[in-house]
Order: C-alpha cells, then structure tokens, then sequence
C-alpha cells in the first residue's frame, strides 16, 4: 500500500528550461491526486499559484544567464522549489548555493521526488495551521496616542523618516505601521535591516548587491537591500552604528537614488522610502564627528520619538502586559482577571527594556498561568525580582531599595533632559516651533515635556548650568 503524501490537492509547475522532465515528473507522480503543469512559457499569476497549494519541479538551465539566482527566483514565484541539477557539478554541495537546499540529479527517482514532494508539502501544511504572528500594538496613554496621531499624519508622503527610541520600545513596529499606512511605497516590500549587525567588509556585498563573477563564490547575480526595497520601504534599525566611511557610501545613494552593484558598471535606479531609528542621540554624535551632518539632515526630515514605557506611564504598562498575556494564555480577556497584587507588580515597576522587556514578562507569566490554571504568588513575584536590568541587577519590587536606585537613575536622566529642553527654549528665545525642531521633536512632544518637567517662563539659570 503506497503512503500518500501530506497534502493531496497539490498542483506541481514544472520548469523544464533546457531540460526533458516535465515528462519524468509526470510519470513520478502518476499514481498521487496531483496535477503537473508544464510552466515554461505560461502567463503564470502569484493569484493563480496561490489558488491551490503548489510546488515548482526547475531545471537550473531556468536560471543559467539570468539577472537572478536561485533564491530571487523562488521568492519572485511565491512557492517551495525542488531544483533538478544538469551537470554532476550543480548537484556538489561544496559548490552548490545553499538556496538550493532542495535538489535532485536530472536522472532521479521517482522515490527521490517523492521524498521531496511529501516533505515540502509536510512544509506547506504546516504553514497553513500556523497562526499569523502579530504583536498587539497598545496605545492608551496621551504620549502614545499623540505619536501615532503623527504616524498618521506623516505616513503617506515620501520623505525619509529618523525615529528616535531607547531599546525595546518598538521602532520597527512603528517603521512597519508608516510603511503599512503608505499609499504607494505601502505596496512594496518592507526591507528591514540592522546596521550593527553587518558584519565586517560586507557592507557593500549586502546594501549594493553584486554581479555573477564579481568575487571567488559569486555564482549569481544578487540584489543588495537597496535593490530589494526599491518600490517599498527600507528600514535602516540602529543608524547611529554604521562606521563614517558606511555613512558616506550610503549617502551617495540617497542622492543619486541609484545603486550600482560589485563588479557591475551599470548603475540602477532606484525609488524607495527610507525609514531610520536609533537608540543614540545623533546631534550629539554630529557634534562629536561621529555621525556626519550631511547624512542626518538627509534622513531627519521628519523625526519621531517613541516614548518609553516608563514615559507612557501605569495604564499602558499594565495594557502592554496584558495584550501579551492573553496571546501567551490564549485568552484575550484574560486580563480582566489579574490579581491586585500582580497589577501592582506590573505598575509599579521598573522596566528598562521597554516593551520588549514586558512581552518576556507576560510570556512566563503566562506560562505559569496555562500550567497551574491559575495566579501563583509564590511563582510569579519571583519573576519580577529576579528579572535581569542588563548589568545593575533585577527588576525591583516596590518595596525593595533597589528599586531606589533604579528611581534615583530615572531622576538623574529626567533632569538632564528638562536642562537640556530649557537650554534649547533658551538658545531659539523660547519660540516653541524653533525648539522642537533644534530637538528633532514635534512641537506637541516639545509642549508635553514642558508640562511634565514643569517648564514655565525663562529658566536661563538652569540653561547655563546645562551649558557649563
């Protein structure tokens, strides 16, 4: 009795290129419910393919010559690729792109296809039953509600965006919300990459791309991320860690909106929306050559600050911890139920990594709720006691001296920000609009930090204090 495979109702689209095997994979497949479908030449739509769960059979003749590779073109085509080698050396693994993770010799088996088939649709079925991840994004408190009133107002124009933040607030999360709400970049990809994590000496391998034979290992042609953002959004997180010499390279492109790749002499055009962040404070690192000038004013042309959770106070702490809570429990009223011990936890405390920091809170949390069917004290406080603050310890309880320090921390840093506001109302003669825009913040952040820090009149004693 033959095994059948994972999904029956499976469409397979052979490209033969050069190659005889539309035929061969036919006859593979003769005694399963699916369809084989020669592609070669056939106007083959992304709505048709996804109509039905399907499978593309490719000689790699399909590819030799072309301005893609092998990943590009799967991905191009939006379904799981078995790839049929034409010479001994295409099917050596020492040589072969890693993209071909699926491949079979031009003489396989139907055993050998099989094999593949049923594991690729194993795959596809799967990601069927796989829920869409999504982060809740809470927004209760007026500091919220008033940054996203101006992601509103600032999505759909074209300029590029600086989104300032400490660690773990969300500022992809929010460069993905402008990208979304876009009329017309919104409908291409959202590209997002992480400036500090490039490694060494292949910056320009990855932003510009490169042409086959441009290097020892450049098989194919690759687009870099500049290439792959073009008609969409390229999201540059952690600005302020690429190098100066980066920075100069990256500049050039911004304003000649072309790319020209490795090893290649002709240049591409090219139409993208770029969205930066950092956790840094890039006027200062400007002052200090750090940062080159030309290059912040290219992409400060709106500027937005995400607030902190400390920022966005007690009611969107306890929102943030329940929207995660119930994705843990599997219950989104689940929040309605939290003890007062607990919420007081969740207020009162101390989180320096933001969001990201509360969304590992509410996971254990919430681990613990879906074992013990209910809140266990003696389980949970420990969490918040013992959770890491990076290097100076735990998160700490209300009650704790450690949480003392963490306040004393918090007060250091609220005091340095109101001298610097003061100092930067005193140097533009206190005319709101001027000093918002010296700060890289919206008149509206500006007025709200000046109602929180108090700040009324001409405070220029504390601004030459800042100063010295």
């Amino acid at each position: 009795m033959k095994s059948k495979p994972v999904r029956e109702d499976l469409d397979v689209y052979v490209w033969e290129g050069k190659s005889d095997i539309a035929d061969r994979v036919s006859h593979c497949l003769a005694s399963f419910d699916m369809e084989v479908i020669r592609a070669d030449g056939a106007d083959l739509s992304r709505e048709r393919t996804r109509a039905r769960p399907s499978i593309a059979v490719v000689s790699v003749s399909v590819i030799e010559g072309a301005s893609t590779n092998a990943n590009e073109w799967q991905l191009g085509h939006g379904m799981p690729v078995i790839w049929v080698a034409t010479t001994p050396r295409e099917n050596d693994r020492s040589v072969f792109p890693p993209e071909y993770s699926n491949i079979l010799t031009l003489d396989f088996s139907g055993a050998e296809l099989r094999t593949l088939i049923f594991k690729l649709s194993g795959a596809i079925a799967e990601a069927d039953r796989a829920p869409v991840p999504s982060d809740p994004l809470v927004a209760q408190s007026s500091a919220m509600l008033g940054l996203l009133a101006e992601v509103d107002a600032f999505a759909d124009c074209d300029s590029n965006v600086l989104i300032h933040g400490e660690t773990g607030v969300g500022k992809e999360r929010i460069a993905r919300l402008l990208h979304d709400k876009q009329s017309h970049y919104g409908q291409g990809p959202f590209v997002a990459v992480n400036c500090g994590a490039i490694p060494d000496g292949l910056f320009e391998s990855h932003f510009f791309g490169h042409a086959k034979g441009a290097f020892t290992g450049a098989l194919y042609s690759h687009k870099g991320y500049f290439e792959q953002a073009n008609d969409g959004t390229l999201f540059l997180d952690e600005i302020g860690d690429l190098p100066l010499y980066q920075q100069v390279k990256l500049l050039r492109v911004l304003e000649d909106s072309a790319v020209t790749r490795l090893g290649s002499a002709q240049p591409v055009k090219l139409d993208f929306r770029l969205v930066a962040a950092t956790n840094k404070h890039l006027k200062s690192m400007v002052r200090d050559e750090l940062f080159r000038a030309d290059l912040f004013y290219r992409l400060a042309v709106i500027e937005l600050h995400i607030p902190s959770l400390e920022e966005r106070g007690p009611v969107d702490k306890l929102a943030v911890f329940t929207a995660y809570l119930g994705k843990v429990v599997g219950d989104s009223e689940v929040g309605a139920q939290v003890p007062p011990w607990l919420r007081e936890l969740v207020e009162g405390g101390v989180f320096p990594g933001n969001v990201r920091e509360m969304r590992n809170i509410a996971e254990r949390v919430g681990i613990i709720y879906r074992q013990l069917g209910g809140w266990d004290e003696r389980r949970i406080r420990p969490i918040f006691d013992a959770l890491s603050m990076g290097a100076t310890g735990a998160v700490p309880r209300a009650d704790d001296p450690a949480r003392s320090g963490a306040l004393a921390d918090r007060a250091r840093w609220d005091a340095t920000e109101r001298a610097r506001i003061v100092a930067a109302l005193d140097a533009n003669g206190w005319r709101r609009q001027d000093t918002a825009n010296a700060l890289g913040i919206s008149r509206k952040v500006l007025w709200e930090k000046m109602r929180k820090y108090q700040i009324v009149g001409n405070d220029s004693e504390l601004a030459s204090e800042y100063e010295g």
